[in-house]
């Protein structure tokens, strides 16, 4: 494929976080973008502005008619979320058009570019915006395709004036394996997407497969302790090729000091909390050093950084109140989250709202889902998410509940999360979940405002 002589996109699934990046994308470039999603977002709503017209009706006849004769011009792509039986999805088809995933299409835009792409089953999309946003914000420049929406940018895609991109490398349905990165990072491996996968060797073992990716010269950069290696090893406070040691919280503010062979950065500022992001800015500051920014500009856009929507998310901090939002939804993200909290606020009450996503992901891990959420002091446990799943009998959060070892614990209704919360007043909160938890956000945001 000629990604120049693309004039029209088409999207299916145009409101999820990687494909509304493409769909900005080609915008940009001054392509017409049209597209499909399932439902109305604030995410959808904001590409309508863009001047991106959307359909929510699973019917062709709302297909615009510039798009519907295959050409070399015109570009249809799908996310392997979407309904296989999707009725827009079979007339591209039929129409003689060929598809293509997100990953393809960013396998096509990077190909020709010096490519970071960071993968993991957690750590990945705060990563990559991390190292995209030193290279901004220190005046390297690049261009960037993100999982989520930058708070330093209010955007999930960056354009840059040179041929540098940065991708958020994707591992579900094997998405990466389309990338040819000159640097590869690989945050995590714990097992996920078993519904995909099926056996967590084979998701270890689709990672392998994407650090062999990396092009002759190129460098792979792979968390310490993962079970398999690269060129540079990394880790927070464990002595490898890299590291971070005197992790410390002054004043609510994380700070540490940054080790490799050649180099060492003394009371580093971190502009998002966490002890996971301190091991995520090691991998940025890592990549930072084998582009040559000096040290005085990596520490400056790390104290700068201002994090991801919905990963450790302030969303009320004030005297009485502090409540965060965060994607978290794999017992090990959940672990560096909860654990985080309560180095913050240790002497703080932690009411945690969960809501689990996936059947199977539940099913899979149900045991370490009931340990984490036991760190918790007080527990409102939601229904499952769905997404993209038909439920599993005996599958659900009561049974997951009375796995808990935790005595203050409810299951409860988005309804009942609101009234508990204007009723107690939590004075540290969070909600954590990747389905559509993130729809109480605001009313959460509210209650916790006009509590006298």
């Amino acid at each position: 494929m000629n990604i120049d002589k693309i004039k029209r996109v088409y999207l299916l699934g145009i409101g999820g976080i990687g494909m509304s990046g493409l769909a900005r994308y080609f915008s940009r470039l001054g392509c017409e973008v049209a597209g499909y999603d399932r439902t109305s977002t604030e995410l959808t709503r904001t590409l309508e502005e863009e001047g991106m017209p959307i359909t929510y009706t699973d019917d062709v006849e709302t297909v615009p008619s510039a798009f519907k004769t295959a050409s070399e011009e015109t570009l249809i792509i799908f996310t392997p979320a979407i309904p296989k039986d999707l009725a827009l999805k079979g007339f591209f088809v039929d129409h003689g058009h060929e598809l293509f995933k997100r990953s393809q299409v960013l396998g096509f835009i990077s190909a020709s570019r010096f490519t970071i792409a960071v993968a993991g089953t957690h750590g990945k999309t705060t990563t990559s915006t991390m190292v995209a946003h030193v290279l901004k914000h220190s005046g390297y420049d690049c261009s960037a395709f993100l999982g989520g929406i930058s708070t330093n940018y209010q955007n999930n895609v960056l354009f840059g004036d040179n041929d540098v991109v940065v991708v958020e490398a994707d591992e579900y349905d094997r998405s990466f394996l389309t990338l040819h990165p000159n640097i590869a990072i690989v945050t995590s491996a714990d097992a996920d997407h078993l519904d995909i996968y099926g056996d967590p060797k084979e998701l270890v073992l689709s990672f392998e497969m994407f650090l062999d990716r990396v092009v002759d010269g190129g460098t792979k950069i792979v968390k310490l302790g993962l079970p398999f290696s690269g060129d540079i090893s990394y880790a927070r406070e464990q002595v490898c090729d890299a590291y971070a040691e005197n992790v410390r919280v002054e004043n609510g503010e994380f700070y540490f000091d940054y080790h490799s062979a050649d180099l060492t950065i003394k009371d580093i500022h971190l502009g998002i909390p966490g002890l996971h992001n301190v091991e995520n800015a090691v991998a940025a500051i890592t990549v930072a050093k084998l582009l040559n920014i000096e040290a005085d500009k990596i520490v400056k856009a790390l104290s700068a950084f201002q994090g991801v929507k919905r990963r450790f998310e302030y969303i009320v901090k004030t005297d009485n109140n502090v409540y965060i939002d965060d994607y978290a939804h794999h017992p090990e993200e959940l672990r560096a989250f909860l654990t985080s909290m309560r180095k913050l606020y240790p002497e703080k009450k932690l009411t945690v709202i969960f809501q689990p996503h996936l059947f199977s992901r539940t099913r899979d891990f149900v045991d370490g889902f009931a340990e984490v959420l036991g760190l918790a002091d007080e527990l409102l446990l939601m229904e499952i998410y769905p997404a993209r799943e038909l439920p599993i009998e005996g599958v659900d959060s009561s049974w997951l509940l009375e796995k808990i070892n935790l005595e203050n614990k409810r299951l409860v209704s988005p309804e009942e999360v609101l009234e508990i919360v204007k009723t107690e007043n939590p004075e540290l909160l969070v909600t954590v979940g990747a389905g559509d938890i993130d729809k109480l956000v605001k009313p959460l945001k509210e209650e916790l405002n006009h509590v006298k």
